[in-house]
């Protein structure tokens, strides 16, 4: 164990952080009533390069970040901290001052927003934002089901929460997430892991989750953003997300990729079951979208 000294000296710096953090979160709330609600949400899907296009977006000088700074891309509000209330959100952005100054230094309009892949999943997330932000722009990227499911068990894989390869978590899935999406409708401020963890195949019925959003929001409200096309061409992705939010165009002098988790490749027996399981999905939600959606599903 380290001296004395040395422990007092680790736990004054975190004490004054604490305070420091807790008089950051009191300032957004005081000063709520001056700080519009967000513009635009990207709203899924997980592992489909939401942290990615959120990061490009805020490289833009239109585009400010979230409030206080140790926000990365998200309040969660819609999904896990409904409970705090409109000016706990509120908080999290610009105030009408710090908007005026940024259009004034660059001239053209401010775009604020946040990225959340769990809203476009979550049962009550699409309700809540129509309810507050009926005119708010909706930012949706789909990913090949297969891949993103793929994907998702390797990123809980490597964050240490699953234990099971695979294939076992997908035969788990049914179990493990049982009860979870009906207990989230009955109890507004439940929060599941399990949800937002292992809910590996799930999350690839897009057209399901979509549906609450579709049926409240005008067409003319969604950018569908195909993940494939984000990561082939990502200035091209980048350029029609901004003529979508109305902000002029920039370049971007490089497109990092954002949580890129690598591993051996899929078994092809697993990619095959998946691949058919989510063919009749696809294609209901290709009708329903008009998107080409060219995924290996797709029958020429």
């Amino acid at each position: 164990m380290p001296p004395l000294r040395d422990r007092v000296k680790q736990v004054i710096p975190r004490q004054v952080t604490n305070r420091v953090r807790e008089s950051l979160v009191d300032y957004g709330v005081r000063t709520s009533d001056r700080r519009p609600l967000p513009d635009f949400l990207i709203i899924g899907t997980k592992r489909g390069g939401t942290t990615s296009l959120w990061n490009y977006l805020i490289r833009h000088p239109l585009v400010p970040r979230l409030f206080p700074a140790w926000n990365t891309k998200s309040s969660h509000y819609f999904e896990e901290n409904w409970h705090r209330g409109e000016a706990w959100y509120r908080s999290h952005f610009p105030t009408v001052r710090q908007r005026e100054a940024l259009e004034g230094r660059h001239g053209g309009p401010v775009r604020v927003g946040e990225a959340a892949p769990l809203y476009m999943f979550h049962p009550l997330a699409a309700a809540r934002v129509a309810a507050l932000m009926p005119s708010v722009r909706l930012i949706v990227l789909l990913r090949d089901p297969v891949e993103r499911a793929y994907s998702h068990w390797k990123e809980r894989r490597a964050n240490g929460v699953e234990p099971l390869d695979f294939a076992a978590a997908l035969a788990a899935e049914p179990e493990r997430t049982a009860g979870e999406r009906e207990r989230l409708i009955a109890e507004p401020e439940h929060v599941s892991a399990p949800y937002d963890w292992y809910t590996y195949r799930a999350r690839g019925r897009y057209l399901e989750h979509l549906t609450p959003w579709l049926e409240r929001f005008d067409r003319s409200q969604f950018l569908f953003l195909p993940s494939e096309d984000l990561y082939r061409d990502a200035r091209a992705a980048f350029r029609r997300t901004l003529d979508f939010l109305g902000l002029p165009p920039v370049e971007l002098p490089d497109f990092t990729v954002h949580n890129r988790t690598r591993s051996t490749p899929l078994d092809p027996a697993l990619r095959a079951e998946l691949t058919e399981y989510y063919r009749p999905h696809n294609e209901a939600l290709r009708q329903r979208l008009g998107l080409a959606l060219d995924w290996p599903d797709r029958v020429a």
